[in-house]
């Protein structure tokens, strides 16, 4: 069971790596970075963050470079969030992949 504080920060990590995401992806134009969810430990010391990834051929592309520089990303989130948090949540990143479940399985669907 998730606790209130656990949301509050959720919330605030997603809210907080949305715009240095946005920020970033428009020096590249034609990417789209969302996040589309956060799913933080209970100790707060450990945040899963689920991205998604416009267009989908450059995914895994994008989320190993991402990975790659997951120690500056951390940097940014913590001059964002260290005066609201005591711990800047390690992340780790995971791709999102339901958009295109959802397309596959309308495709399935459409063919039946």
């Amino acid at each position: 069971m998730k606790t209130n504080r656990e949301e509050k920060i959720n919330r605030l990590v997603q809210k907080e790596l949305s715009e240095l995401f946005l920020t970033e992806t428009k020096k590249t134009k034609g990417v789209i970075v969302s996040v589309t969810h956060v799913r933080i430990s209970p100790d707060l010391s450990v945040a899963h963050v689920y991205l998604s990834i416009f267009p989908s051929e450059k995914a895994h592309e994008l989320l190993k470079n991402i990975t790659d520089n997951v120690k500056t990303i951390r940097y940014d989130l913590g001059t964002r969030i260290g005066k609201q948090v005591r711990i800047i949540p390690e992340l780790i990143f995971h791709l999102d992949d339901s958009l295109d479940y959802i397309d596959h399985i309308d495709e399935l669907l459409k063919n039946a």
